[in-house]
């Protein structure tokens, strides 16, 4: 993809081009790409993603043209290929074997197994050039890798250890042990692509979710058309048993949809005319007519992708410290290796040989692939294993935070309560019931907040039509205000009559006993009189109470916070069983997050909309909203699901995934450390010292793959 910017008299020309790129497998493979291309002139921006196997460039002048970035990254061993010009139909991955790196595995195996072969069959220097042979053979590949970072500034690469210590090893005398080194490092390399293939996986599986075609409907006429070419506004036919092929609304039927690819909710969800439904979501009973609502690009789907790809892109705390450590890593295990090839020798009068050997067992033992790929490895696997339950986070800094979580901030609508209030009484004062209902249905229709929602249904239930009202305005943290006949009404907190002492003794009282059952009251009034009040309940969902106590068994606190009065709110946290702070404004609520947060880790939880600002100031802000545009773009994190309890899930998978990064951390640290000293010692050689640097990059990669298959929920 290439995107030219407006170019004026005497500007330079500015554009970003985007590549895929195939090959890499691990972070350090990043790091050759963006230390390859940041050389080069005119290059402004440089964004790789490992995971989304892509690349974007963006460019400040023509001082350099695509083809050198291309030039550039295929000299590292990478394969580029624009996005912008006519790409192949991607087919199933290929087997391993197919692959460059699964190439040079037979390829030095069965020169290794030659050179074995000529060993036994023939005298010994035919043997030793036979090895050598091998060696060199398959070292070439790993060779112009190194020479290729070198010139872009990166000398302390694995494969520039890796071909010296090979090199080392040939004239040393030990052939044999050089041409096994290459053949265990080319086994190495495979078991990591293999193992980021296998990452990879969660992302390819979200893609495949959204069917390619859909059925287009047009003045009662069906026609089969690719997905991707869906306009808003159009109309498809979704048979059962099918997946949906865009977000949309129900235009016509009734039927149960199975969203559990969406939000990790494996009930079916009825669906009628007017609801919203998810693309890659399962038909599950009849056929439903869907109205297009979001182009192909901005689905649920897409946009989930797009955001696991981002969040694996930003570094946890963790894994920049991790990085830093390395760059001062690598330098100091060559100078150690220097050192022990050189002191012994010349100062200790030790075989030449003998020392040259251990420092090159010391080169290969001291690469930090295991621990470069311990946090991201880990931090990918949680974020799909989270992904796949409709739990998503936007990073391995989200992660980090949510895994210290000590306190719990709750919004109350539509977070701990279901979302769904309904009216419950109806005290006409200055105005019948069906006034009451007109005019507050009036100043409401603008709104889409839930007791907006309850309101306008309760008019519609009774048949009453709302009055025509304009000038509607929010009063933060009281309500609406509206003309309406041209005369001023307002719907909303009985606070703002009170603090003017416009409330009769007699309507408090009645106000008290409503709010201690739970109920919210909003008081009507017209041109400054009251007309009526209006009680709503919103009743606790079903897995609130249980989420609390869960997070209290976890030693976390929870509070409610919330713009409702005191009675009420007290009512409902005390079914809960947790504090609350209630009749807050939305800076209020800002407030007592920065109070919170002096002391603790908090995280708030609130629908994304209202508690934007709340959510953002919190060491991590968790939006409920069930795929909703602000779920995804609000906060640090999302419940697709809509379930409360998700929020433990979510604390329960981001400790793990924290616990797993340390065991990852304490495995490659501990077997560098073993090996680094057997080395030194000479009880281990070569072989061994890259079959543990392979190792550890394994087993590492293994423990994180664990995440996948982790289940926060229990």
């Amino acid at each position: 993809m290439e995107i030219a910017g407006n170019k004026a008299l005497g500007e330079t020309d500015k554009r970003t081009i985007c590549w895929s790129v195939g090959g890499m497998d691990c972070g350090s493979c990043v790091k050759k790409i963006e230390g390859a291309l940041s050389i080069l002139p005119g290059v402004a921006e440089i964004q790789v993603s490992m995971m989304a196997e892509s690349l974007t460039v963006h460019f400040v002048s023509d001082q350099t043209d695509p083809d050198a970035v291309e030039k550039a990254v295929r000299k590292l061993g990478f394969t580029p290929s624009r996005m912008d010009k006519e790409l192949p139909e991607k087919t199933e991955e290929a087997a391993w074997y197919q692959s460059n790196k699964g190439r040079l595995v037979v390829i030095s195996g069965a020169l290794l197994l030659a050179a074995w072969g000529v060993s036994a069959s023939m005298a010994a220097p035919y043997g030793q050039w036979a090895f050598a042979g091998a060696c060199l053979l398959g070292l070439v590949p790993i060779a112009k890798k190194a020479f290729a970072a070198l010139r872009a500034g990166m000398p302390f690469t694995i494969e520039m250890l890796m071909t010296i210590a090979a090199c080392g090893a040939l004239v040393i005398g030990e052939a044999a042990e050089a041409a096994l080194v290459v053949f265990l490092f080319a086994i190495g390399e495979l078991l990591e692509g293999v193992a980021a293939n296998r990452a990879r996986a969660g992302i390819r599986a979200l893609g495949d979710l959204v069917p390619k075609t859909a059925m287009l409907l047009i003045d009662g006429k069906l026609s089969e058309v690719p997905a991707s070419s869906l306009a808003i506004g159009q109309s498809i036919l979704v048979r059962p048993g099918d997946r949906i092929a865009a977000d949309g609304m129900v235009a016509y039927g009734i039927s149960a949809v199975d969203e559990s690819p969406v939000t990790g909710e494996s009930v079916p969800v009825t669906k009628v005319a007017g609801d919203q439904v998810f693309a890659g979501s399962i038909n599950v009973e009849a056929a439903l007519t869907v109205t297009v609502a979001k182009a192909a690009a901005d689905n649920t789907i897409a946009r989930i992708i797009r955001m696991v790809e981002e969040a694996e892109a930003a570094q946890a705390p963790t894994e920049r410290f991790i990085d830093r450590f390395s760059r001062y890593y690598m330098p100091i295990i060559v100078g150690m290796a220097i050192l022990v090839a050189l002191v012994p020798p010349l100062g200790f009068g030790g075989a030449w040989e003998t020392w040259t050997y251990r420092a090159l067992a010391l080169l290969l033992i001291g690469c930090p692939c295991a621990l470069v790929i311990s946090v991201p490895a880990s931090i990918a696997s949680a974020l799909s294993a989270g992904t796949k339950r409709g739990l998503l986070m936007k990073g391995g800094s989200v992660i980090e935070a949510a895994a210290e979580t000590r306190l719990v901030a709750f919004d109350k609508t539509g977070t701990l309560t279901a979302g769904e209030p309904r009216v419950t009484d109806i005290l006409p004062k200055a105005a019948n019931v069906t006034e009451c209902l007109a005019l507050a249905a009036a100043v409401e229709s603008g709104s889409s907040h839930p007791l907006a929602r309850a309101i306008l249904d309760r008019a519609a239930e009774g048949g009453v039509s709302p009055l025509s009202a304009n000038d509607i305005r929010v009063i933060p943290g009281r309500g609406l205000e509206a003309l309406v006949e041209g005369i001023k009404v307002f719907v909303g907190s009985p606070r703002q009559m009170a603090e003017d002492g416009l409330l009769a003794s007699t309507v408090e009282t009645e106000i008290m006993a409503l709010e201690e059952q739970g109920k919210t009251v909003a008081v009507i009034t017209r041109d400054g009189q009251l007309c009526g009040l209006v009680a709503l309940r919103d009743e606790p969902r079903d897995d609130a109470a249980e989420t609390i106590s869960d997070l209290k068994s976890m030693g976390i606190q929870s509070v409610m916070l919330t713009g409702d009065n005191a009675r009420t709110a007290a009512a409902i946290a005390g079914g809960l069983g947790l504090e609350y702070r209630a009749e807050l404004l939305p800076d209020d609520k800002v407030a007592a997050i920065r109070e919170f947060s002096m002391d603790r880790p908090v995280m708030m939880v609130g629908d994304g909309i209202n508690d934007a600002p709340a959510l953002a100031l919190a060491n991590v802000g968790v939006a409920m909203g069930g795929g909703t545009d602000v779920a995804l773009e609000t906060a640090d994190a999302a419940l697709l699901s809509n379930r409360v309890s998700d929020v433990v899930a979510k604390i329960r998978l981001s400790r793990a995934a924290m616990g797993n990064i340390r065991q990852n951390i304490v495995l490659a640290l501990g077997l560098k450390a073993i090996f680094l000293v057997t080395s030194v010692l000479g009880v281990t050689g070569l072989w061994l010292a890259i079959m543990a640097d392979t190792g550890a990059t394994v087993l590492v990669t293994l423990n994180a793959l664990r995440l996948l298959g982790y289940r926060p929920e229990r």
